[in-house]
């Protein structure tokens, strides 16, 4: 019981409650915080008033294929005048050659989101049709394409932006590292205020370009096509031009395609009917893409628009076909404005597909199990964070330059297009459904194409970057792999660990209490050790630097010598003492050591938490003893003691039914406390009937209590339900905890929820928490 004790060994109820109402108004300040960034919580079953409609659609997950429009013909232009500068016309050709495979893709992917309704990006497609190898090639492919993604579309609008605002071009790190941020913000508050907010600029940036693109053809075939000026040109070269030049900036240009596949890896996310919705989606975004990027290529041939280190080629055109002179003159600062815009925005399509197939990765265990966690806003935060930190990382690590990124690029998504596409091929084939021959050829022909462009691809920019790309896919998955493989070793051990626990004689436990100082943690600790022990307990003392001398006969004063307090020799360090008299004690799968640890608190602080550092060092290490059991009793307190409650309550906090929740239920036998159950906080009504249908098929004849947890954060559930049995001043709870424990860097791929129990529960009044490690590894 956390009770203050104040003068003459009265406690003081009214410091203690003003202690935890300062507590709750921190935690009040950081939840209003997050509400104002985030949003307000959104409960699970809310999850269908967040599918999207085809207007919210577009803009969501055609931003980026729209955008690239900014980029790739200007990425093709500069390999050609690189060469020579005779050679630009042959951009629009290039340019050609591309749309016709963009419009292939585009229609093998209105096949794959109407065959698979559900989720038909390239690693579903290839896992059912070509197996798991070829699956795990395609997820890695898509993943670093989508890192890239964010990577190149931020800094190509910082590039915008600088060319119309030269004074900020010292920035541009800075500037893209923004904007990345603000991506992350808006996507954490959910996927349909993301695509309200994104609808606004993608349908005038559209609207913007269409207008340009007609004017500049229109002088231009009335005779009186401008012609732009161009400073600070890049260099230029004076050679011919050979095949493989032509073949580099084709695979330059091939930037055009990517974003196609962000649709098939979302049809989920689009209202009933979901595979013709995102069909048609689809075809309207390859439509207005092809048409525009079209545009943009023969623009740039007939104004003689020029790669430039400062401004882009999109700024020529506009300025060329809106002259600082003319009426017209506001709507060059439109499209810089509106392709910066889209630019930056374009990064929401690596937004929507990086979290959803990371969640798709997680739920077949290769890839960790947090990124299938829905946040407060029903999107998967996890994935968006660590989409936003790696993006960021290569931005800083390539000082936000455009055109050495772009080497990176599209080498991951050519690869999964074709994977894609191969699979819907045996999918034809293996079905056979009406139509099934057409099906297959157009899915066929969108496999070959692709390839191609992904052969060409690696050959022509391998050494200019490509091969980290080349590297980076099969590293990724050897990693999936290995952690599917620690996944199904955990799963193996606890079912087997289930067998073991309950085939194990009836529980014993000894108690022993580690005895520090005589104050109110004491008291407390001594409260609970008898109410689970009576007097059959031990008490330990490690004499060491700034310790009690004479803390025997005071600890025999509050004791009356039941039990005596045993003074050991600390010859290693005094967490060591204590864990050589332990491993004396006789532990095992059903012979339990209880270590109660009292911890005396000035203030309700983490920090003085880690500043104890003997008990800090003990819990940790106690975790890694077999058979051990951590019972932390921290107390807000100067002196004295609490009151003894009259009443325990023991209440087991289960994540699942399998041996460490078998192994907690029998440690809590060994309490012989007679209000003892089990509690599960569920997230939606599935989880919650599968884990009663398991602990049922377990034979566990201890009664389970599953509590809502609706909003996925078992934090305030947890709180309100111990709250009702501690709103009983004489009554206490005793909360057993199983913990897995795990080694190294195995720990980054289970949720640390213990730690976050542990946190929650620490100054909760009348509340004692044990953990009952149960190692892995």
């Amino acid at each position: 019981m956390k009770r203050r004790v104040g003068g003459e060994g009265m406690i003081d109820t009214t410091e203690e409650e003003a202690r935890g109402a300062s507590l709750a108004q921190r935690g009040e300040r950081f939840d209003s915080l997050k509400r104002v960034v985030v949003g307000r919580p959104r409960a699970t079953g809310e999850m269908h008033e967040t599918l999207l409609s085809k207007t919210l659609a577009l803009p969501i997950f055609a931003s980026d294929p729209l955008s690239s429009v900014a980029y790739a013909t200007e990425a093709a232009l500069a390999v050609l005048v690189a060469a020579s500068l005779s050679s630009a016309h042959l951009v629009f050709p290039i340019s050609i050659a591309i749309a016709v495979v963009l419009a292939i893709v585009v229609l093998s992917y209105t096949q794959t989101v109407r065959a698979y309704e559900t989720s038909g990006g390239a690693y579903v497609v290839a896992k059912d049709n070509l197996g798991t190898l070829p699956s795990l090639v395609a997820a890695a492919a898509l993943l670093v394409d989508y890192i890239l993604t964010v990577a190149v579309s931020v800094t190509a609008g910082v590039f915008a932006l600088t060319s119309a605002l030269p004074s900020l071009r010292s920035h541009q790190v800075g500037l893209s590292l923004l904007f990345v941020l603000l991506l992350t913000l808006v996507n954490l508050r959910g996927v349909r205020e993301s695509g309200i907010l994104f609808a606004l600029p993608t349908y005038a940036f559209v609207a913007v370009m269409y207008a340009m693109i007609g004017t500049g053809i229109g002088k231009c075939v009335s005779g009186a096509c401008p012609q732009v000026h161009v400073s600070s040109p890049l260099a230029t070269g004076a050679g011919t031009v050979g095949v493989l030049v032509v073949l580099r900036a084709f695979s330059s240009g091939a930037a055009a395609l990517t974003g196609v596949e962000a649709i098939s890896n979302g049809v989920n996310a689009f209202r009933p009917p979901q595979g013709r919705n995102a069909a048609t989606t689809l075809l309207v975004m390859g439509g207005i893409a092809i048409s525009l990027f079209l545009g943009v290529s023969y623009l740039a041939v007939h104004m003689h628009a020029h790669p430039s280190g400062s401004v882009s080629v999109i700024s020529e055109i506009a300025r060329g076909t809106f002259p600082a002179s003319s009426s017209t003159s506001f709507l060059y600062y439109a499209v810089q404005a509106l392709t910066f815009a889209i630019l930056v925005l374009a990064a929401n399509t690596s937004y929507q597909g990086f979290p959803r197939l990371g969640a798709v990765l997680a739920r077949d265990r290769f890839f960790p199990r947090q990124f299938i966690n829905l946040g407060d806003r029903l999107v998967y935060s996890n994935g968006i964070i660590v989409l936003s930190g790696l993006a960021a990382f290569l931005i800083w690590i390539f000082h936000a330059n455009v055109l050495t990124l772009i080497h990176l690029y599209v080498i991951g998504v050519f690869t999964a297009f074709t994977l894609s596409q191969t699979g819907m091929v045996r999918y034809w084939l293996r079905r056979r459904d009406p139509g099934w021959r057409k099906s297959a050829w157009i899915n066929g022909l969108g496999a070959v194409a692709t390839f191609v462009v992904a052969i060409l691809v690696i050959q022509t920019k391998f050494l200019a970057g490509a091969w980290a790309v080349t590297v980076a896919i099969p590293l990724l998955v050897l990693a999936f792999y290995r952690v599917q493989r620690h996944y199904r070793k955990v799963e193996r051990r606890l079912r087997a660990g289930a067998t073991a626990v309950a085939a194990s004689p009836p529980a014993r436990n000894e108690v022993v209490l580690y005895v520090d100082s005589t104050d109110a943690a004491l008291g407390e600790a001594l409260s609970y050790a008898r109410q689970i022990a009576g007097h059959r307990f031990r008490a330990i003392h490690v004499p060491g630097h700034g310790t009690d001398s004479g803390i025997r006969p005071r600890f025999r004063e509050l004791t009356d010598l039941r039990p005596d307090l045993e003074i050991l020799t600390a010859e290693a360090g005094r967490a060591d003492a204590v864990i050589e008299f332990l491993w004396a004690l006789p532990r095992g799968e059903s012979n339990f050591v209880t270590v109660i640890i009292p911890e005396l608190f000035r203030r309700p602080s983490l920090a003085e938490t880690l500043a104890r550092r003997t008990q800090f060092s003990l819990k940790v290490r106690l975790l890694r003893e077999p058979g051990v059991v951590i019972t932390d009793v921290p107390v807000l307190a100067q002196n004295g003691f609490g009151q003894p409650a009259e009443r325990v309550a023991c209440r087991i906090l289960v994540s699942g039914a399998h041996a460490a929740s078998m192994r907690a239920v029998n440690y809590a036998a060994t309490l012989g406390l007679s209000d003892t159950r089990a509690v599960f906080f569920a997230f939606d009504g599935d989880e919650a009937e599968n884990l009663r249908r398991s602990w049922t098929d377990l034979g566990m004849a201890l009664p389970l209590e599953i509590e809502e947890a609706p909003f996925r954060d078992i934090g305030d559930p947890m709180i309100r339900y111990l709250r009702q049995i501690t709103a009983d001043p004489a009554a206490e709870v005793s909360v057993i905890m199983p913990e897995l424990i795990f080694s190294g860097p195995q720990r980054l791929l289970h949720n640390q929820r213990a730690l976050y129990i542990k946190r929650l529960l620490l100054f909760e009044p009348r509340v004692i928490l044990s953990s009952v490690p149960y190692s892995l590894g």
